[in-house]
């Protein structure tokens, strides 16, 4: 089990017992993680599911990688919010969350969410250049592309549901 530093105990001592002893401000950090949840993951987990129902060789694949380009910004700011909020609704019960496995498998669930989406974005903008530049069927090296941007969106849900099912397990058994 790991313990928290006596240094970074008494850091957040105080945060600790503000979170503890103010209804209104554990009730203002958990709205603020479910909703960064709900707005960050939903257009996420719609825009994988508009990545996996598109046909890329009904001219459609422009467009489509026109909106996931728009859908990123807020995305990111939605996992900010929820990285932040989610730090501190650990801080305020550090030595709980810190010797807690499921807290690790919770934090490796996210780093891998924020790697794929690095992953993701790195293969959209790649695809984009190769289909401003075509008319027509995609030739091969955008195809490879498209099978990659398809995983990822696959991957991206999974890691979504995933983070959610942990983050629950991890309230309920804190």
């Amino acid at each position: 089990m790991i313990t928290a530093p006596t240094q970074l105990l008494v850091l957040v001592a105080p945060w600790q017992r503000l979170y503890a002893d103010s209804r209104m401000v554990e009730t203002a950090v958990t709205f603020l993680h479910l909703a960064a949840l709900l707005f960050g993951g939903g257009l996420a987990i719609a825009a994988d599911r508009r990545t996996l129902r598109l046909d890329p060789d009904r001219g459609q694949l422009p467009l489509l990688l026109r909106e996931l380009g728009g859908v990123h910004r807020p995305v990111v700011i939605a996992l900010g919010v929820l990285l932040l909020s989610g730090l501190a609704m650990a801080a305020a019960d550090l030595e709980t969350f810190l010797g807690s496995p499921i807290f690790a498998v919770k934090l490796l669930l996210v780093a891998l969410l924020v790697a794929n989406g690095g992953l993701l974005l790195r293969t959209e903008r790649a695809l984009t250049s190769l289909v401003d530049a075509e008319a027509g069927p995609l030739a091969p090296p955008a195809r490879r592309l498209w099978r990659r941007l398809r995983l990822t969106s696959r991957v991206s849900q999974a890691l979504w549901v995933g983070s959610v099912l942990v983050g629950t397990i991890l309230v309920n058994a804190a």
